[in-house]
């Protein structure tokens, strides 16, 4: 999922000072011939995405024979400051763009998007949870392109070997890790990290605990409740000796654990469908199987993070007609198919998703995840600040190796963030 962290100090001060916009539509104008330009993420492999697109831009300029598509491919060390100076200057804007969901509220404060409310109301299909995250302030900034949940990742062959079965609450895997990790020290019981954020979410919210919550006027911080803090530590002590040790897996990021799981030396780790092809191309190809990561009760689901990209249009387009209609035929059914069969992006419209899922049986933790309810980070600007000072990892951190106990490390990252929500 990409995440535009390095523009956070930029985002906030453009929020501050962004003028007031009364046309929801946007500023521009709304030429129908031209050039439509149009910004998206680069790839390691580009050339599935780029095939897609070019389909996509021919169905589009066959009943607009005036109108030509320029794609620019921004490089992700780059992305930052790219959007940044969009913002500053719009004249050097695209029509078109792709934008990690995280961004939508920095992004959106700097009244640098047009509203795509009709736009996303006809994507009648949508995953609700899935809007959820294109939206700021009650309104919507962007169109699901594709989501991307986590679940959990298991070795089928470990797991028979040791006469284990999939487990079915947060207990039953602690005690599992700990059984795997005592039969076969070599291997962690589970792969995860204390930079692993996106897999310590699903643990804090199965407990019933939130990041922050809105009074109607301001965010305040929720990760030093009681409810918080026992998620926190549920997922800290897997960072234990006797499952995954600190030395190594403290410093974890979601690709380390990732990367470990496909080497060989896990028994479980926690990644999205998106990882797939990267566990594939390790040692344990044909040797896992994937399920939702469970919560507190047998039969629940741990609400797992909504990640994803989204395409928004600028509000400075001079085309803002044919910026949407482009925007709207790269979200449609058929391209988020595509856009799956290229990439490996899980679609945003629950149709799509369940046809993909009868015909791939890899997808339906997945799927399952998505309809058993996924959660968000705070809609504020704020988030950018909050996470590109690492607060979570921090604490987490902190707490796994014992530098500081729940409570300790837990306020000390509540206080940082309210002062990021002033």
């Amino acid at each position: 999922m990409r995440r535009l962290l390095g523009v956070a100090a930029a985002l906030l001060l453009l929020a501050g000072c962004a003028p007031v916009h009364s046309d929801p539509a946007g500023s521009g104008a709304d030429e129908r011939t031209g050039t439509l330009r149009v910004w998206l993420f680069d790839e390691a492999n580009r050339a599935p995405k780029a095939a897609v697109l070019d389909e996509a831009i021919a169905e589009f300029t066959a009943t607009r024979p005036d109108v030509k598509v320029d794609v620019q491919w921004v490089p992700v060390a780059g992305r930052a400051d790219k959007f940044a100076g969009a913002f500053i200057d719009p004249a050097s804007a695209p029509d078109v763009a792709e934008f990690g969901n995280t961004d939508v509220a920095g992004y959106a404060a700097t009244g640098a998007f047009a509203e795509l409310g009709p736009e996303a109301a006809a994507m009648s299909d949508l995953v609700p949870s899935v809007l959820k995250t294109a939206e700021y302030a009650g309104k919507i900034y962007g169109l699901p392109w594709y989501t991307g949940v986590r679940a959990l990742y298991y070795r089928t062959d470990i797991f028979a070997e040791l006469g284990l079965r999939p487990p079915t609450t947060l207990d039953e895997l602690t005690a599992t890790a700990r059984r795997i990790r005592a039969a076969k020290p070599e291997m962690y019981g589970i792969a995860v990290g204390g930079k692993y954020t996106y897999a310590m979410l699903p643990f804090l919210w199965a407990e019933g605990g939130e990041l922050a919550s809105y009074d109607g006027t301001m965010w305040n911080a929720q990760i030093n409740s009681e409810q918080a803090a026992a998620g926190v530590t549920r997922y800290t002590d897997l960072i234990h000796a006797d499952i995954c040790p600190p030395a190594q897996c403290a410093d974890f990021t979601g690709t380390q654990s990732v990367q470990a799981f496909a080497g060989g030396k896990a028994a479980m780790t926690i990644g999205g469908d998106f990882n797939r092809k990267a566990v594939d191309q390790g040692a344990v190809q044909g040797k896992y199987a994937v399920i939702p990561l469970p919560g507190r009760q047998s039969g629940s689901v741990a609400p797992a993070f909504a990640g994803g990209n989204l395409l928004g249009v600028f509000r400075a387009s001079r085309h803002r007609g044919l910026a949407r209609e482009f925007a709207r035929l790269l979200a449609d059914p058929k391209y988020q198919e595509k856009m799956y069969v290229a990439m490996g992006n899980l679609p945003t419209l629950a149709g799509v998703q369940a046809e993909l899922a009868d015909n791939d049986p890899f997808l339906r933790p997945f799927v399952e995840t998505l309809r058993a309810g996924t959660k968000f980070v705070p809609s504020t600007p704020a988030w950018s600040k909050i996470d590109s000072q690492n607060l979570l990892p921090t604490a987490v951190q902190q707490i796994a190796t014992g530098q500081k106990t729940p409570a300790a490390a837990l306020s000390v990252a509540a206080a940082a963030m309210n002062k990021a929500f002033r």
